[in-house]
């Protein structure tokens, strides 16, 4: 069984087991609970259903795993010939789920 749901304008395709990235959520520990109640469709071995926009009544629980950062992307800018070179990077900051079910 697998369903789509929405976070904050993403939208992300999980199934029980899987562990996902999301964005940061500042205030939360590990091992809390959490709900997304925009599930946009659920399928599976049965006949799946599409929402219009959402499924009514279905929701994913997940537990949060904790905070992890992503790949280091490094940005670098020059213009040749004039000695100019500017080299800097971030990594993103993400919260880690580990989706336990999915309730219809």
């Amino acid at each position: 069984m697998y369903a789509i749901i929405k976070d904050r304008g993403k939208q992300y395709k999980v199934s029980p087991g899987d562990s996902i990235l999301i964005d940061l959520m500042e205030g939360r520990k590990e091992a809390d609970r959490i709900e997304f109640n925009e599930v946009m469709a659920v399928g599976g071995n049965d006949k799946g259903k599409i929402g219009t926009p959402l499924v009514q009544g279905a929701k994913v629980v997940g537990e949060i795993e904790g905070p992890r950062q992503g790949d280091k992307i490094n940005v670098f800018k020059f213009k040749r010939r004039k000695d100019y070179r500017r080299k800097s990077g971030h990594r993103e900051r993400f919260t880690q789920v580990k989706i336990k079910e999915i309730i219809v």
